[in-house]
């Protein structure tokens, strides 16, 4: 029986796009609840701030090194079975991390298999997003992010009530049956047409004679090509951003793992510092919607990529209210300022990485662009807990965070704007040449009867890609 084929910007576009904001709200924001189980898995397990941190640390950087992994599954597989491979990986680890006796099986188990299983399912719903939109892709890209917003907002007081009546180890079992609906959003994706040409063994570099160095010659060819190490050599736009947003990723998960141990450490109840994360939610829910409709307006679209290091900037410098006072109402004031910002970050991180490079090479692009910036969290979290260990004061943490994030947007800001200037003087001399090369072409044209009464104009149209 002939299979159907959908096709870009149709009816069934949208119940995609319910799917990726279901399965981004499963597993991007699901190492947002960690911190509510860091004083009982310090405590079970007798470890210090910087050896419990390795958990959510590598939670985090495997959900974004697992990227060239997915890439291949997607160019493998598809979409829709990367997606349900994810979603198994990422309940088998949960399930069987709650069985852990020391904090090493947990590291092993909910940590990397747990997290190369979200990192299947989180970066397929993303991928699937550019191939059945194309219109909208930038409103698709921020709605779907709304589903992080939600599961930021969902997580902490799920977890907190599942904590507080099963524990850490019966919270992990529930966790396990949850990420079982990742399967069922990859169930949803159906085969859709695209215009992308699939590879042929034309393409392909011609093997060497001798069978060890043909092999040898392909493995290197695939790694290059799956990788995307041709992009990171001819597109400055896409190394400038990949070291950006890897920057700002050493200080951006910092406030969502320390910012519930350090509201109960000044006094704050357990249920209401939970609360605080949950803010972070909701006010993404609220604004996300409003902004996407903004930013999907065509007069914002050269301004994307500043908007996003602003966000991040603005974002960095929020940090340095929790350095001011611990009372709860001021840490409110903090996570609706910190919000908004996060908002910007949240809607542009990928439509900007869409706009660098060809849709074609998404996957490629953004299997890089993940193992390079999952460096950042797999460092960032345990050098924060030594700094904890060793002075005792939370504020060192913040003043952190809002350093990397702060210099991050300014980097990448001057970044783009160096690129852009230097794009514009390079496109300035072949444009006055093909002025040049147009009026030789078209030659002295008299005034008389017999020259007709109107000469064709000809219009020189620049096609770049960004």
């Amino acid at each position: 029986m002939p299979q159907v084929l959908e096709h870009a910007d149709g009816s069934w576009s949208w119940m995609v796009l319910l799917a990726s904001l279901v399965t981004q709200a499963l597993t991007a924001s699901f190492p947002t609840c960690v911190g509510v189980f860091f004083t009982d898995l310090q405590r079970d397990f007798q470890a210090s701030n910087s050896y419990t941190s390795w958990f959510p640390s590598i939670l985090g950087a495997t959900l974004q090194a697992g990227g060239p992994l997915c890439s291949i599954l997607v160019g493998r597989y598809g979409c829709r079975v990367t997606m349900m491979l994810g979603g198994v990986l990422a309940s088998l680890g949960m399930v069987v991390g709650s069985f852990s006796h020391t904090l090493n099986q947990l590291l092993l188990t909910a940590g990397m298999i747990t997290g190369l299983g979200m990192s299947f399912s989180f970066q397929a719903s993303i991928t699937v997003l550019g191939l059945y939109f194309i219109r909208r892709r930038p409103l698709a890209n921020a709605l779907a992010s709304m589903g992080i917003s939600l599961g930021i907002t969902l997580w902490p007081p799920f977890a907190r009530s599942l904590l507080e009546n099963l524990g850490w180890r019966g919270s992990f079992l529930i966790f396990g049956g949850v990420f079982l609906h990742c399967c069922v959003c990859g169930a949803i994706i159906r085969p859709i047409a695209t215009n992308v040409v699939p590879e042929t063994e034309e393409d392909l570099p011609p093997l060497s004679k001798t069978p060890a160095q043909g092999c040898l010659a392909a493995c290197v060819s695939g790694i290059q090509h799956h990788l995307a190490f041709d992009i990171l050599r001819h597109n400055a736009g896409y190394c400038v951003y990949t070291l950006g947003v890897t920057w700002m990723f050493m200080g951006f998960s910092l406030p969502h793992i320390f910012l519930v141990p350090y509201a109960m450490k000044y006094g704050v109840e357990e249920y209401r510092a939970a609360l605080l994360i949950s803010i972070f939610g909701f006010c993404n829910i609220c604004l996300r919607p409003v902004a996407a409709l903004v930013i999907g307006l065509p007069r914002f679209a050269c301004y994307r990529k500043y908007l996003f290091t602003l966000a991040v900037l603005l974002n960095g410098l929020t940090n340095l209210v929790c350095t001011v006072s611990a009372n709860f109402w001021v840490l409110v004031g903090y996570c609706v300022a910190y919000s908004m910002s996060m908002c910007g970050i949240g809607i542009f991180l990928f439509q900007v990485l869409m706009e660098i490079v060809p849709m074609d090479r998404f996957p490629s692009a953004l299997g890089l662009f993940s193992i390079i910036s999952g460096i950042a969290p797999l460092i960032s979290t345990p050098l924060a807990g030594l700094l904890l260990d060793n002075t005792g004061n939370f504020s060192y943490i913040f003043y952190m965070s809002s350093f990397f994030l702060s210099s991050a947007g300014l980097f990448m800001a001057g970044g783009f704007y160096y690129l852009q200037k230097k794009e514009q003087q390079g496109r300035q001399p072949k444009v006055e040449r093909a002025i040049s090369e147009t009026s030789l072409m078209q030659g002295p044209v008299s005034e008389g009867k017999d020259s007709p009464k109107e000469q064709p104009r000809l219009e020189i149209v620049y096609v770049t890609s960004v």
